[in-house]
């Protein structure tokens, strides 16, 4: 099963990754000025991983097929990271649909 692991920036900001059971990082959170923010992009999280249609399938800067998750509001909430492949990268899609909705949470943020 998946874990979110909630940390603290340097600038006192927290962020979350989402690890597959292997410990993979499978998605990153961006920045959040307080820890509930961070938690309820955790929940925005598990809402919306089941829902295929809320992953945009992109191409990155340095030319890596790669995904964002985005809540019902178009929001992005996570992102990948650059794959080396479009196979690969829906592979990372279907563990973040799989590990997500029952994923725990680590907390490692200070404040």
């Amino acid at each position: 099963m998946g874990m979110f692991v909630l940390s603290t920036a340097k600038d006192g900001s927290f962020h979350f990754s989402l690890h597959a059971a292997n410990g993979e990082i499978i998605l990153s959170s961006q920045m959040y000025t307080t820890k509930a923010a961070a938690f309820d992009g955790i929940d925005s999280v598990r809402a919306n991983a089941p829902h295929d249609e809320r992953f945009e399938r992109k191409i990155n800067a340095a030319g890596q097929p790669m995904f964002n998750l985005k809540a019902a509001n178009h929001q992005v909430i996570g992102t990948s990271q650059g794959y080396s492949s479009e196979i690969a990268r829906d592979i990372g899609i279907e563990s973040v649909k799989q590990n997500a909705p029952g994923a725990g949470i680590e907390d490692e943020a200070i404040g």
